[in-house]
Parts: structure tokens; sequence; C-alpha cells
């Protein structure tokens, strides 16, 4: 079906819902209509209720990703969007494999967040080739940029930043650290490795004595971290964690261990949900970065945007504080996730 022949059809339903107005008005016996507007307008604008999304999400590895498809399944239901929702599984396979059904299906516009970053061009061009834009959403994808819209998330490089920054000064600029990495091979992974890094190289006295992948998840945090502490114990000074519930992981490792996490060893993670919180208010986390879940909102707007036309940023990214201890309790009662 062609996009001039769409056009056309639009306008003709647009005519005939005013002559059945028109009709009404002059009392006749046409149908009953909705006193509501058209939901499209014959120059082909699309509004909210006239959308079809297709959202393949990675899963749900952790709270965040939890808050994260909320977001969008209970926007997607305030503002009247047909979303059709797949969940990957943590599988890129399945993540690939919902695109081309949203691409059968002839939806409007395909949002994904991908599990890693590679092996998407030729899902992509799929959709590019048959008109549908992409939406990357809190994860990059390693293609050209011709090949998506936009994308809507977090700067993982500055998280990471942030991350060693907190940690240079937990530390008084030495010590001993050991990483619990995300997915391998994700973007949040890869930029949060990079970014702390970019940091830490300056200080000669902190080294990264230990680093292996977590997978994002408090039961692969607390298998990693019990390994770590079994091969170096008491060399231990801090923990970096790639997002907070690896390092809520690490925390029962440490507690298994006879040490108090918080105190004897320090940890810094990424994502500021809930539990990180309560986390701090026990004293057990020392820092959380803030990385946002709850973008549901801004990726609707944007695919409106995207379908209609509109020129929008490659990149927009998301406004993210970081919450120490003293301020735990406080904000708790404000937290959405």
């Amino acid at each position: 079906m062609t996009e001039q022949f769409l056009k056309q059809l639009r306008f003709g339903l647009s005519v005939l819902v005013l002559l059945l107005v028109a009709c009404q008005a002059d009392g006749g016996e046409g149908t009953a209509v909705s006193a509501n507007p058209p939901l499209e307008t014959d120059d082909g604008i699309i509004v909210y209720e006239e959308l079809v999304v297709g959202y393949s999400q990675i899963g749900a590895e952790s709270e965040w990703r939890t808050a994260n498809t909320a977001s969008i399944k209970e926007a997607a239901e305030r503002l009247g969007v047909e979303l059709i929702f797949s969940d990957g599984q943590q599988k890129q396979e399945n993540q690939i494999k919902a695109i081309r059904t949203f691409i059968a299906q002839q939806v409007d516009v395909i949002g994904v967040s991908p599990v890693v970053e590679t092996g998407w061009d030729s899902v992509f061009q799929e959709a590019k080739d048959a008109g549908i834009p992409i939406i990357l959403v809190d994860r990059r994808a390693d293609v050209s940029e011709e090949l998506y819209a936009s994308y809507l998330g977090s700067d993982f490089v500055q998280e990471g930043r942030d991350a060693a920054q907190v940690m240079v000064d937990l530390l008084d600029g030495e010590g001993n650290i050991v990483e619990l990495v995300g997915t391998v091979g994700s973007a949040p992974a890869i930029d949060r490795y990079l970014g702390f890094r970019e940091i830490i190289q300056e200080y000669p006295d902190i080294h990264i004595i230990a680093s292996a992948p977590g997978d994002f998840t408090r039961a692969k945090g607390e298998e990693v971290m019990g390994d770590f502490l079994r091969q170096y114990g008491d060399e231990i000074d801090a923990v970096y964690a790639h997002n907070d519930d690896m390092a809520i992981g690490a925390i029962r490792a440490i507690e298994a261990y006879g040490l108090q996490p918080g105190v004897d060893i320090k940890i810094v993670s990424i994502d500021a949900i809930r539990d990180a919180f309560l986390a701090m208010i026990d004293g057990k986390l020392n820092a959380t970065i803030e990385c946002n879940p709850l973008l549901g909102p801004q990726f609707l707007d944007l695919a409106l945007k995207v379908v209609n036309g509109e020129s929008v940023p490659k990149w927009l990214p998301s406004a993210e504080s970081v919450y120490y201890p003293e301020d735990a309790q406080e904000i708790l009662s404000s937290r959405k996730y």
C-alpha cells in the first residue's frame, strides 16, 4: 500500500466524517458520529490516537528496566497510542524477530532498546526500506545515523565520569577498585567502563584490580563479587558497579564475607533506583548516579513528531543527578522507581 494511496484514503475518510456531521446538522437520518474531531486531518497529520508503535524492549533484567517498561506502557495508555510491545528476554535474536514482525504489521514507528550495540544494520535497513522510522531508547546501536531517526537516552560516558569522581573523593585519591560490568557489548557497559577510566587514569594511586561482567542483575553481581572477595579479600577498597542491582548483589556478597559494605568497602553505582536509596539509608551504599528510566512520555512525543515529519535532534539526552546517603531519606519519598 503506497504512501500516496494512504493519504488519499485518509482524506476520503475525513470527508466522509464531515458529510455525516453535516447530515446530522440538517436533521437527516445519517449514522451517529463522535463529537470528538477526526483523528487525522485531510493534510495527513497524525495524532496520538492514530499512532501505532512497535516497541522492542530488552527484557526485565533490573528494577530500572521494569520502571522503563511501565513508563512506556502507562504513557501509551494515557495518550491513546496503540502500543505493540515485545520483551526480548535479553536476546538480540528475539529483538530482531520482533522488529521484523513490526515491519510486517506496518506500524508507524519502531522503538527499540538494543541489548547490544552491534548487529543491527540489516534489520534497521529493512525498516528504512519499508518507510518505518526507528527511535533508539535508552541504548545506542552501532549503525549509520541514516538508519535511525533519533536516540533518546542518557550520556553513559558522563555517568561513568561522575561515578569515578565520586570514587576518587571516597578513596581520597588512593585504593584498589573492583568493577562489576554490565551486559557485555551493551552501550551502557561500554560507555560507563570508558567514562570511569577517563577520570581514574589521572590518579596513579588508584588501581582497578579486577573487572568482570555481572549482566546488570543482582544474582550475577553477588556471584562475581563473591569471586572477587575470594581472590582479593582485604585488598579490595571499593566497588564500582555499572548499575544498582549489581551493587545490591555485591552488598550481599560483602556481608556474607564478613565485611561491612559502605564502610570496609566503598560502593558507587549507577541508576538511582529506590532500593539504592534504601541501601544508602542503611549505610551500605556510598553514592548512586542517576539514569532516568521514565522515558515513556518523551519517547511517544518524539515518535509523534518523527511520524509527522517534524525535525528532531539525533540525540535527546536526559538530565541526571548524583545522590548521596545524607539526602537519601528526604528524596526517597519522591522517587517513582
